[in-house]
């Protein structure tokens, strides 16, 4: 699934073909993805200018002048396309500027979903509503992650991947900043030190920066809107790496948490 790093990558790919534009059209090329598409927004988004574009979290957003904002989700496997030589079957959702841009929304798997939200109202939308701070910005600090921890016997791999308590963040990257903060994934998230908790606040930072910066990982079908693959993979130093060897020379180990696969240096996290 598109993790945050992804999100953000296709938001600034979309910003240079839309922030400013006008909708001429917007088609839609069957009537749901995850869920039914928004009722109105045809109407909504058509003859709308696009002012600015964003991200919360692993959502894009896409704000207009009409007071509303289209919020999309990749899903597993969705991806914008931008500039198609023709609409294909999995392009479910097409955006044509008022100077000629056309923009596909394609989902083999129709795992991603669409929304149109009052903007002023996008803190209370409810999936926003209860998320936590942005990893990339103020909110996220040691303080907040010690206090989110306290009294908990959950692993703190598992606590960071809870939205309610840091936004966006997915699995690749928290075995990726856990890595790089020495911490086990499998320690108890309030036996966990203030002083481990001040490693791994900035490794989640550096990690989903240089991740953006290489326009995020590529897993099955995720690439740019431009069409690029992202090639942050080749900088994973645990993830996916079961019995290579880690920097220090251990092999990586893996183990499965909460449905999903764990990777990690058991001589570098304790």
């Amino acid at each position: 699934m598109p993790e945050l790093p992804e999100v953000e990558t296709t938001v600034r790919g979309l910003i240079r073909y839309l922030e400013g534009e006008r909708i001429a059209r917007l088609t839609l090329n069957r009537q749901d993805l995850r869920r039914p598409f928004p009722e109105g927004l045809v109407q909504a988004m058509t003859g709308a200018t696009v002012t600015t574009l964003g991200r919360r979290a692993k959502y894009g957003l896409i704000h207009i002048d009409r007071g509303s904002t289209m919020i999309f989700h990749l899903g597993m496997s969705g991806r914008w396309r931008i500039e198609p030589s023709q609409i294909e079957k999995h392009d479910h959702l097409v955006l044509e500027t008022g100077s000629g841009h056309v923009l596909a929304l394609n989902d083999a798997r129709r795992f991603g979903s669409v929304d149109l939200v009052d903007t002023a109202a996008l803190d209370s939308w409810p999936p926003f509503a209860a998320i936590g701070p942005e990893p990339l910005g103020d909110g996220l600090t040691p303080r907040h992650l010690q206090q989110a921890f306290a009294a908990r016997i959950a692993p703190i791999k598992q606590l960071l991947l809870d939205q309610r308590i840091v936004a966006g963040l997915g699995n690749i990257y928290v075995c990726e900043a856990l890595h790089r903060a020495g911490i086990r994934p499998d320690k108890e998230a309030g036996a966990v030190s203030l002083a481990a908790l001040k490693r791994l606040v900035p490794a989640i930072q550096e990690v989903l920066t240089e991740s953006i910066a290489a326009g995020g990982s590529t897993i099955r079908d995720y690439a740019q809107p431009s069409g690029e693959l992202g090639y942050f993979a080749s900088a994973w130093q645990v993830y996916g790496r079961e019995g290579d060897p880690c920097a220090c020379g251990s092999p990586v180990q893996r183990f499965v948490q909460g449905g999903r696969s764990t990777f990690w240096c058991a001589k570098c996290q304790k």
